[in-house]
């Protein structure tokens, strides 16, 4: 673990204050659902898809990922039949990461608000968060990397956990502290070379760093 700075937007018990998260491999374990999405889609159109591929490299926009199977004039039909099925097959097969229920509480039971920002479109996000029973104040779908940064400002958010380093980016241009946790894509080591603040293992670690974190 590395400690970063202390962020202005961390204020005193009794006072408010909020954490950000992001979902895919953070808070949702969506990797069955989304490689069984993604089964399908490729029965339907004959196009072969390396599902082992797409959930190793789970953050970016859904178009990013299409764009490794489909040519781009066929990206937003592609889009359009994915988010169909979504709902029907993915959401069901979704599971909470180690951790994850508890890291939400326990920023509840300190006083705190809690938001999901994540490049997964709002409707999808909202049901996975639903589906899950995650106590979420605020959900903000379709945003990736920096672009989260408009959402974690316009909550003042006072850190942002996230498993890539596209979320280290989303933390630095929301002016809120990056939390990495090493459960998707980039391992700690990588995470931690790219600049986030705070590296933990993963969420189980979360609830002794934020009481740590809180009482410095």
């Amino acid at each position: 673990m590395r400690a970063g700075p202390t962020s202005t937007l961390w204020v005193v018990a009794d006072q408010a204050f909020t954490v950000g998260f992001d979902l895919d491999l953070t808070l949702a374990d969506t990797r069955r659902g989304i490689a069984a999405v993604f089964t399908v889609l490729s029965a339907e159109t004959g196009v072969f898809i390396d599902t082992a591929a797409v959930v190793a490299r789970l953050g970016p926009p859904l178009e990013t990922e299409l764009a490794y199977w489909y040519p781009a004039a066929e990206i937003p039909a592609m889009a359009a039949r994915y988010r169909e099925l979504y709902a029907g097959i993915a959401v069901p097969e979704t599971v909470a990461m180690p951790g994850a229920v508890r890291a939400v509480d326990e920023v509840r039971a300190a006083g705190g608000r809690v938001m999901v920002v994540t490049a997964k479109n709002q409707r999808d996000a909202e049901r996975t968060v639903r589906f899950l029973g995650l106590p979420v104040d605020v959900v903000v779908g379709a945003l990736f990397g920096a672009e989260k940064g408009r959402a974690l400002r316009d909550h003042a958010a006072a850190a942002y956990v996230g498993d890539h380093t596209a979320d280290v980016d989303a933390a630095r241009a929301g002016g809120a502290l990056s939390v990495g946790v090493a459960t998707g894509p980039y391992d700690a080591a990588a995470l931690q070379a790219y600049g986030a603040d705070v590296v933990l293992a993963d969420l189980l670690a979360f609830p002794g760093w934020l009481a740590g974190h809180r009482a410095a």
